[in-house]
């Protein structure tokens, strides 16, 4: 498994570099060649080689991740203080669009997706809700290219599992990033969900430790 693995990543940087190389050239003969063309990894945002972007960031750059990973944090937690109602919760079981509708479902969906270490998927998904809510171009651009880097990019430990269609999909939307870029991804990311880690969370003993609770009466005062 652990050489099937390289061998997949290998793949994975291979596409990565050879549709930046692409994209380098399309954008170049359009005679809109950024500054930093000749490094076609910190062209295309995907960080799909070493390169000084990796190392070397602007006190600008860092300012702005800082403030847009605090508002996702401001919102995750938000979402993780919400307690369902009973009725709220005993929906979840019928269909997996009832969770992702309801805040509170999110959040407890969230969290036992936590204990199987695909926290990144809700992460991702609700990064990408987030995005379609933007309509500046400029904080569309930062979004997108802060979403790449946190879940697209190989390189990031929060990386979301997509094909290399997608992939590819993704990294023609960067020539010129809006708020649907990801769509496809978020798509995809869903229906991981959806097929995998629903069933489990229905049949676990967290989603039926949370009727228990929520059946129990409150204690008297």
């Amino acid at each position: 498994m652990g050489s099937e693995r390289v061998e997949m990543r290998k793949r994975q940087m291979q596409v990565h570099q050879e549709t930046a190389a692409s994209v380098l050239q399309a954008r170049h003969r359009m005679g809109n060649t950024p500054t930093n063309a000749s490094n076609a990894c910190c062209f295309c945002w995907c960080c799909c080689c070493s390169c000084s972007c990796l190392t070397v960031r602007g006190e600008d750059e860092t300012v702005q991740r800082s403030a847009f990973e605090h508002r996702t944090e401001g919102t995750t937690n938000c979402e993780e203080s919400l307690k369902p109602t009973l009725e709220d919760a005993r929906s979840w079981s019928t269909s997996f669009e009832k969770v992702m509708k309801s805040a509170a479902g999110r959040s407890c969906f969230r969290q036992f997706l936590r204990t199987e270490f695909s926290e990144e998927n809700m992460m991702f998904w609700l990064a990408c809700e987030d995005l379609k809510k933007e309509t500046n171009k400029t904080v569309v651009e930062e979004k997108v290219r802060q979403i790449y880097e946190d879940f697209i990019s190989i390189l990031s430990p929060k990386e979301v599992s997509l094909d290399s269609r997608v992939r590819e999909v993704i990294n023609r939307n960067m020539l010129e990033p809006t708020s649907c870029t990801f769509d496809d991804a978020q798509q995809q990311i869903y229906t991981l969900m959806q097929r995998d880690s629903y069933p489990r969370y229905i049949n676990s003993s967290e989603y039926t430790d949370l009727l228990k609770n929520l059946e129990e009466p409150p204690p008297e005062p």
